[in-house]
């Protein structure tokens, strides 16, 4: 078993019993993983119970009965240092008063424990936790005000030593240009495929797309958004990346925030754009009553300036939802074409019409928020980092970009076209 190494289990579909569910299940080796690392905590184990599992990558949670009572324990997926800086960014959050599962020290009085090339976490078992309810504003405000106080908790992390650094700060002009790029893929393929009958109305609409994505990211590159960055990662605090109705629960004193693997640094918000966005697309209509009821919620727990507002607006006028559905083309052209684009390109576009009805409306609610405040030294300090290294930064100038001596003398033109990679 030392020399056992964690990775994907889904390979072994057609080796299992019939009607294994692969989401359900661990390999026999992984579990006496499991069993060793729980002997290097001070506590009784009577069961453990596997809750979920991601056979694709190699990680999964048990609930444990203890002589200490209920607890989590987790095997983490992603590489031992990006994990650290997970498991550093949560640990930072409990000392906050963040509602998040506080970790168990091991006997080594550390957070956790590395085996079978992974990092392995204890942590409370938070209860009762509730999943509010999709079906009103009650339970997207609820949980958009526990997103905000997460937020709020997570500004100011600074990864402990060793620990793989993630940010998403410097990479959403990389973001767009990713998916406008993919958009063309699409488009490409249902040419190669035009005989299909459902690849002429993708092909009728697509260009609607093109242009949405396109005069969307034009206005980005107008945007706060380089001035935003400016402020730096420790500054705008972490984003989870994955929030949403299973990740936030209601449980003593208000929503819980758990599964934190993923958190990176990023503007934050991006995490209330895809819970607005991906909640009007389950509804099938963009309600503005609940979108402003989200976004409200979110700025009673962590408020959100001008500059901050004009950029989220930005992210839900993108092409995201229409980009999520139809991604799935790339991986199998003929299937998808055949069996699956009709009913889902029909509910996208039965959306649109109420998606600009209600952004050209909630964008006049700019005005309602408090302009951004930038000090000098803020951005002075952050240019002059990255005129001294902005390879090291993330940072992708155009060719020929002279970065000035004195960073706020930058032109306009310069401030906008400071690209991340």
């Amino acid at each position: 078993m030392e020399n056992y190494l964690i990775g994907p289990w889904d390979h072994l579909t057609n080796t299992l019993p019939p009607g294994t569910v692969l989401e359900q299940y661990v390999p026999p080796e992984l579990e006496k993983v499991a069993y060793q690392v729980m002997e290097q905590y001070e506590m009784l184990v009577f069961d453990m119970l596997l809750i979920t599992s991601k056979p694709d990558k190699g990680g999964a949670i048990w609930r444990i009965n203890t002589d200490h009572g209920p607890r989590s324990l987790k095997v983490l997926h992603r590489d031992p240092k990006r994990s650290l800086f997970s498991v550093g960014a949560q640990q930072y959050m409990v000392e906050q008063g963040a509602k998040v599962p506080a970790f168990i020290p091991n006997k080594e009085n550390t957070l956790y424990v590395e085996a079978g090339g992974k990092l392995w976490i204890v942590t409370d078992w938070i209860e009762p936790l509730q999943q509010v309810s999709k079906i009103d504003l009650e339970g997207a405000v609820a949980l958009c005000y526990g997103l905000g106080e997460f937020h709020k908790h997570s500004q100011g992390y600074a990864p402990p030593f060793g620990a793989a650094k993630s940010s998403r700060l410097y990479g959403w002009s990389n973001y767009y240009e990713k998916i406008m790029a993919k958009i063309g893929w699409f488009e490409d393929i249902a040419t190669v495929y035009r005989e299909t009958p459902s690849s002429e109305r993708l092909l009728s609409v697509i260009d609607e797309f093109k242009k949405q994505a396109q005069d969307i990211f034009s206005r980005f590159q107008t945007s706060p958004y380089f001035k935003m960055i400016t402020k730096g990662e420790q500054h705008w605090g972490l984003a989870h990346q994955d929030y949403g109705w299973s990740n936030g629960q209601m449980g003593p004193g208000g929503i819980w925030v758990i599964d934190l693997d993923g958190v990176a640094y990023d503007l934050p918000f991006r995490d209330l754009r895809k819970l607005i966005t991906s909640t009007m697309d389950d509804m099938g209509n963009w309600d503005l009553n609940w979108i402003r009821g989200m976004i409200g919620a979110y700025h009673a727990a962590n408020p959100i300036d001008q500059d901050m507002f004009e950029l989220l607006w930005i992210d839900m006028a993108f092409p995201n939802e229409f980009y999520k559905h139809i991604k799935e083309i790339v991986f199998d052209p003929n299937l998808f074409l055949q069996h699956e684009l009709e009913p889902i390109l029909t509910r996208v576009l039965a959306t649109e019409s109420s998606k600009w009805q209600a952004l050209t409306e909630l964008e006049q609610d700019k005005a309602l928020y408090l302009p951004a405040q930038y000090s000098t030294e803020e951005i002075e300090s952050k240019w002059e980092v990255v005129r001294k290294d902005p390879v090291r930064q993330g940072i992708r100038l155009p060719v020929g970009t002279d970065i000035p001596q004195m960073p706020w003398a930058a032109s306009e033109k310069q401030e906008q076209e400071l690209t991340p990679v």
